[in-house]
């Protein structure tokens, strides 16, 4: 006989291998891939896939799994802010309420912990007053050199409701980015199959951003950008493929020409604008001393 389960809320619009990481076992995906072949996990007594969008009230049930162990992972060690530096984030509080907080994140630190970092916002807003009494879900990312307008959910609810409205692009972001030479006036689209690697497998994903120069000159160009989709590293890639690349990247440049050594990446996400419950949300966050100083002096 299954074991038989009833998706509460909480997962509701949530993946099927999400749900059955956090409440059955965690499994790797290609073990949980092949137990669905196997049809040992049915979703409203039909076979299904992992990327399945579970619904509030679905059967789920589970066949004759007790033998799987579950994947062996090291315990993350957690950044533990000084209350000093918990204490600065004040200043790049851009709204806060009971569902959700926008800060204007800064250039240098990652969203979350990860291989290659530890200091990170996620670990630094949980410590705050901002979530006392909740903690904080990462609904979108910005990579740790981008500065700008970030969304983090307080509650399941509003994580999920933030993660749907990205995946059927009803958030519009807007970026400011400083680019090496002068931009083609006829370039208003980037429309791009950019390539990522999956255990050594090449895959293609579709790309689509609006560019609008702002002002430029034979050296520097100021731009406005609005990704479409939301690709990783979407816009530095695409900048780059059509010769003109963000100054300060030092993984997305052109071996040809002279690098500027300058502190931090010249992308900002400066605007984020949303509608729940018939509620219109627009948020700006001002770029920083760094952004502002080379824009005044080279462009």
């Amino acid at each position: 006989m299954p074991k038989s389960y009833i998706v509460d809320d909480d997962y509701n619009d949530s993946r099927l291998d999400k749900w059955f990481k956090n409440k059955i076992i965690d499994l790797p995906h290609s073990l949980f891939e092949k137990i669905l072949r196997q049809n040992k996990i049915k979703v409203n007594k039909k076979k299904t896939k992992s990327s399945y969008r579970l619904q509030a009230g679905d059967l789920i049930e589970i066949y004759n799994i007790s033998k799987l162990k579950p994947v062996d992972k090291k315990e993350k060690i957690k950044y533990l802010p000084k209350k000093k530096e918990i204490g600065t984030y004040d200043d790049y509080v851009i709204e806060d309420n009971e569902n959700f907080i926008v800060i204007n994140k800064p250039t240098g630190i990652p969203v979350q912990s990860g291989t290659k970092s530890f200091k990170n916002i996620i670990d630094i807003l949980k410590n705050s007053k901002y979530f006392e009494n909740s903690k904080p879900f990462i609904v979108h990312r910005l990579d740790k050199e981008t500065s700008g307008v970030l969304i983090i959910a307080k509650n399941r609810k509003y994580a999920q409701l933030f993660t749907s409205l990205f995946r059927i692009r009803k958030i519009h972001k807007t970026y400011l980015a400083i680019v090496y030479g002068k931009v083609d006036k006829s370039i208003k689209v980037m429309k791009d199959d950019l390539i990522y690697y999956e255990n050594n497998k090449k895959i293609f994903q579709k790309a689509l951003s609006n560019l609008r120069i702002i002002k430029s000159n034979n050296s520097y160009s100021y731009l406005e950008l609005n990704p479409i989709t939301g690709r990783k590293h979407q816009l530095r890639k695409q900048l780059l493929k059509i010769g003109y690349p963000i100054i300060g990247d030092d993984k997305y440049f052109l071996n040809d020409r002279k690098i500027l050594k300058v502190k931090n990446l010249m992308l900002h996400a400066y605007k984020i604008k949303f509608m729940i419950n018939n509620i219109q949300y627009n948020f700006k966050a001002k770029y920083n001393n760094l952004f502002e100083a080379f824009l005044k002096k080279n462009i």
